[in-house]
């Protein structure tokens, strides 16, 4: 069986944040009186007794909605109410009867799900149309602002752009550490500041979790952290709160990567499945990094992306075998450092529309990088220090410079003063230790990557 997905449709104009507006009613939420009772008896089975106020801030859904749901269950027997810590039914407290908890157990034993309450497969199609990359249109300005903290060459961003507003797929390829991750994720912020995302999505009575804290990052955190308290919890949201509030996601995965991690995962222990990774990077950007070397062919690999990257949907396997549609509204980008043509045949690499080399920086490339990394770390920048690494190692040694050396070299520096109880400084002894303790002692011709 393959679920009927939903009619084509033309990518809208890319919008940042397209809210989803709060439900004023049931029937807005797309979902059942019986899955809503039964995530009430679920959360009340093993939580305990709660407030409405802290049922409604547990499920996600207004009081309002709720509350209907709550006489229904008292009328049934199935909760009562045990004391009031407010004005209005919002404060009272509610636990769960036997006859409740019998109904709990018997539900929780093909679905053990308790959370925020899911939004229906359709509205999901919707919300992430809506908030696509597709036919993005970014200029050469905002581009160049966009790689500002990078240092590359208008040349290399220039090839870059087109891709970026292209939607499509992408091959980075190049030796390791000269900031192929960066791209990516400087990629991603351009595409818009945030997009909402739902915690879950119901397809049958299935629950399928989306929303992953590690790919969906508070919009007020910088790339690569995780704020204190996410954006969804910090107030009452003025949108659906059935979705969060977060950053456009870049996920990456790595040489670990299989294909059966691109199928819905299913947790035998809360019956719940995981979105796959790809699903979690819908509307923002899906990095394959170390391509060539994951656990499967390369051509096998490229292969699962041709049917998505054409349709922009993806089909994901269901028990008894059925397929599933979800949207695949994504920047696919494969990062490599091994050489393209001895992954894959050339018929192959035609079907990924771009390939940029992300080359080792030129001198004067390296010398600037060198000098945002010390400005960064408050140290002074000597370009006589800049001379000795590249006289007595990249030279005397055959070491090819990366884009990463000077980050890593400066906080040689910064460790060895602070062991020292010095100064740092990058000149002298100092910076030469720093560096021998950092490149491999190898003969020329034999250096690291």
């Amino acid at each position: 069986m393959v679920y009927a997905a939903p009619e084509a449709a033309v990518a809208p104009e890319v919008t940042e944040g397209v809210r989803p507006p709060v439900p004023d009613t049931l029937e807005d939420t797309g979902l059942s009186a019986a899955m809503v009772n039964d995530l009430i008896l679920k959360t009340l089975y093993l939580q305990g007794g709660r407030t409405g106020m802290q049922l409604e801030a547990f499920v996600r859904l207004p009081f309002a909605i709720l509350d209907p749901l709550l006489m229904e269950l008292q009328q049934r027997r199935m909760l009562e109410v045990r004391g009031s810590e407010g004005h209005g039914r919002i404060g009272y407290t509610f636990d769960i009867t036997s006859e409740g908890r019998a109904r709990a157990r018997e539900v929780m034993q093909t679905n053990r799900y308790v959370g925020a309450a899911p939004i229906p497969l359709g509205e999901y199609w919707e919300s992430v149309r809506a908030q696509s990359t597709r036919g993005l249109q970014i200029g050469r300005d905002a581009i160049r602002d966009g790689f500002s903290h990078l240092v590359f060459d208008n040349e290399f961003i220039d090839a870059l752009g087109p891709a970026i507003n292209s939607g499509k797929s992408l091959f980075l390829y190049g030796h390791a550490g000269n900031g192929k991750t960066s791209i990516a994720e400087a990629i991603a912020e351009m595409m818009g500041s945030h997009v909402y995302v739902p915690f879950s999505v119901e397809v049958d009575g299935q629950i399928l979790s989306v929303y992953d804290p590690v790919a969906h990052r508070d919009p007020d955190a910088e790339m690569g952290t995780e704020a204190e308290t996410p954006a969804f919890l910090r107030e009452v949201p003025d949108y659906d709160p059935r979705f969060a509030l977060v950053k456009r996601p870049v996920v990456m995965v790595g040489g670990e990567l299989t294909l059966d991690e691109l199928e819905l995962q299913h947790d035998e222990q809360t019956g719940v499945y995981r979105a796959p990774p790809q699903m979690k990077a819908n509307c923002g950007v899906f990095i394959i990094d170390d391509f060539g070397r994951q656990r499967v062919r390369p051509r096998d690999l490229l292969n699962r992306w041709m049917i998505p990257l054409d349709r922009h949907m993806d089909f994901l396997s269901l028990p008894m075998g059925h397929k599933l549609p979800v949207p695949f509204e994504c920047l696919l980008i494969f990062a490599t450092n091994l050489n393209p043509t001895e992954l894959v045949e050339e018929a192959f690499l035609r079907r990924i529309q771009y390939k940029i080399l992300v080359d080792n920086p030129s001198r004067e490339e390296y010398e600037n990088i060198f000098e945002s990394c010390c400005e960064s770390a408050g140290l002074a920048y000597s370009d006589t220090g800049v001379d000795l690494i590249f006289k007595e190692f990249y030279e005397k040694r055959g070491l090819p410079p990366r884009a990463c050396h000077p980050r890593d070299i400066v906080n040689h520096l910064l460790d060895l003063a602070r062991y020292l109880g010095v100064q740092a400084e990058v000149s002298g002894r100092m910076l030469g230790l720093a560096c021998k303790s950092y490149f491999l002692d190898m003969p020329a011709g034999e250096g690291v990557v």
